[in-house]
This record gives C-alpha cells, structure tokens and sequence, in this order.
C-alpha cells in the first residue's frame, strides 16, 4: 500500500515517573507516537533510527499498526532514551536526563519511494536535518514541523532557514513566546507567521490549541480527561491527529484545518489516560 505521510524524527526508550507510576524503557519518541496515531487514519510511514537494544516487541507494535518502516533503521549502539517526571499537577515536566546514543549521529536516509509523498511531518530534529529532508521531497501537498526550545535555543539560524518552507508550524506557548519575542499570544503567533511558515499551530496544553494564519485565527479546547496518567508525546499525539485527518481526507481548506485541530485534540486525549502507547494497545476501528 502506498505511503500517504512521512514522519521523520526520534524513536525512543523512555523512563518516565508520574503520579501514577513509574515506567522504564517504554516505548516513545516523537516519530513512533505520530506514526502510531496517524496508523488510524491513513498509510504512514517512518524515518528514524534505534539500537539494538529496541526489541523485537517494539518492532512489531509499529507492524501491528501498519506503519511502513522502509526508512526505519536499526543499528550498533543504544536507543535514544529520555528520563523525565511529572509534578502531582501534570504540569511540564522534569528532565533528569537526556541520552541521545544512537540518534546523535541521525542522518535521516529517505527511501525513494518516500520522496513523493504527499504529506510530511518534520518532528523534533535539528533544523539542518528538516531542511534537508524537505529539499528531498518532490512537491509535497503540505509540510509541517515541529520544534522545541533546544533548537530554538541552540540551532535558531537552521530554524529561520527552514520556516519559509513550511506550511505548519507546531510549537507549545513557551516555544512560541521564545520564538517570537513575546510574551503575548497574539503578537507571538503573528511574529511566527512574519517568519515564514503559511500556518501556526500553538499547543496550550489544558487549555487547548490555538491554529492560525495571516487572515484566521482558531481555538480549540483540551478534551476533557479525567482518567490522566502520562502526558508524554500529547503533542506528538495531537500532530498526528492533525495531519492523520489531513492526508486521509485531502482536506486543506480552513475548515479541514479547523476540523483537524479536533481530530488532534481527541487523539492527544487517548494517548495521555496510559503510560506511553499503551492506549493504542486497544484502540480499535482502524481505517487501514
């Protein structure tokens, strides 16, 4: 089956404490919890490396779910792995630490089948290796990228470079505060738009998303979730109901935007009631 959406980003083994509990070596990163969402709406599939140490069990999650893993690699050395908390409010979390291994020399290898895809999702890589990826692909419908502080931070120039070449940007309010400037959401998303990309989305965190443009604005709330246990890769998880509902519909209107922003509001929700993918473990009604 053809691939509709390529994502490319980080494939993890993550410990992770909460006030529900404590996980170690769950399976995460941000290419794996887009991958898997984006499983029930259309064909995905997904660039990213992993070590030895990613079992077999991993392996066949991601086949269980449909997900194409022509550009997946497995090689010498040990799985990215991210060790964070969260406070009893589930607030941001707590970093401990963070052991790239394998996937700091990640050069992501796009299959040639890969290269027409319609959709594409850049997740949190360095913004040279986004740029790179989207000089790749031959006349995507849409792209999008997501990025975090740490590239703000450390890699803004790649940034900068890559935006104008994007048709979505994902970031959270504080990213989105750091990028622009400001303080303020308004001005900040209107900053972010001068920079280059078609559309921004802003993630809110319980307070919901925000999505727009040059000429539109829209807000979604947080769905209702009272059952809340790990809030690792909501956002991932929110992309991938976003862009999972675009490329299985074909809609690119600003009403197919709006109706995303919902789709990603729900599939957010579903990953945060269990411990990293548990949830996906009996989702069921698949479309593929």
């Amino acid at each position: 089956m053809t691939v509709n959406i390529v994502v490319v980003g980080s494939i993890a083994l993550d410990t992770v404490s909460t006030p529900k509990g404590k996980r170690d070596r769950v399976l995460g990163g941000s290419a794996v919890y887009f991958s898997t969402v984006v499983s029930y709406f259309t064909r995905v599939g997904l660039v990213g490396v992993c070590g030895r140490d990613f079992g077999n069990e991993n392996i066949q999650f991601l086949k269980d779910h449909s997900v194409d893993l022509e550009g997946f690699e497995q090689v010498d050395g040990l799985t990215f792995n991210w060790n964070g908390s969260y406070s009893d409010d589930f607030g941001d979390a707590t970093t401990h630490s963070t052991c790239l291994n394998v996937f700091q020399s990640f050069d992501p290898k796009l299959p040639a089948s890969y290269a027409s895809t319609p959709y594409l999702f850049l997740a949190n890589i360095h913004p040279a290796l986004q740029l790179k990826v989207i000089e790749r692909v031959k006349a995507p419908k849409l792209v999008a990228l997501d990025t975090m502080n740490f590239w703000i931070e450390g890699a803004l120039p790649d940034l900068k470079k890559a935006l104008p070449r994007v048709d979505v940007l994902f970031l959270n309010r504080q990213e989105a505060y750091m990028l622009s400037g400001t303080k303020k959401l308004v001005s900040a998303y209107k900053k972010l738009l001068e920079m280059g990309p078609k559309r921004v989305v802003i993630k809110l965190g319980e307070l919901g998303a925000m999505t727009a443009t040059q000429s539109e604005t829209f807000f979604v709330p947080a769905f209702p979730c009272p059952n809340l246990s790990d809030p690792t890769g909501a956002g991932d998880s929110f992309a991938g109901g976003f862009m999972g509902y675009l490329a299985q519909t074909g809609e690119t209107s600003e009403i197919g935007f709006r109706r995303a922003m919902l789709y990603g509001t729900v599939m957010g929700s579903f990953t945060v009631e269990q411990f990293g993918l548990d949830s996906y473990n009996t989702l069921v009604n698949k479309s593929i």
